[in-house]
């Protein structure tokens, strides 16, 4: 089983969303942050004053799928996610050891 964590631009959640649909995964947690890559955030002019944006606001994206399904979700991540344009993101894949669904007590695969 993969943990696959995507951080994206905002305005770009509804695609990739839909992407995920297509490859048939249901299930995901989102949660707004903010950060800063390469990009080192930007700077910004407020009522004639010049000031320095460090965290840019993201999305992460959190989806734990098992080891077939998970070249298709980043694939699918990666191609609906991109701009071509800085600050476009990353995807981490974690291995996760086991999970455990709280209502029934499944575990493993079956869990997910």
């Amino acid at each position: 089983m993969k943990l696959i964590v995507a951080i994206i631009k905002p305005f770009k959640l509804e695609e990739v969303k839909e992407a995920l649909a297509a490859v048939g995964i249901e299930g995901m947690t989102v949660t707004e942050v903010k950060g800063f890559g390469r990009q080192k955030g930007h700077t910004e002019i407020y009522r004639g004053s010049e000031y320095t944006v460090d965290f840019l606001p993201k999305v992460k994206v959190e989806i734990a799928v098992t080891d077939d399904v998970a070249a298709k979700a980043v694939d699918a991540i990666a191609k609906s996610a991109k701009t071509g344009k800085i600050g476009d993101g990353k995807i981490f894949i974690l291995n996760i050891e086991d999970a455990v669904r709280i209502r029934t007590d499944e575990r493993g695969e079956t869990a997910i």
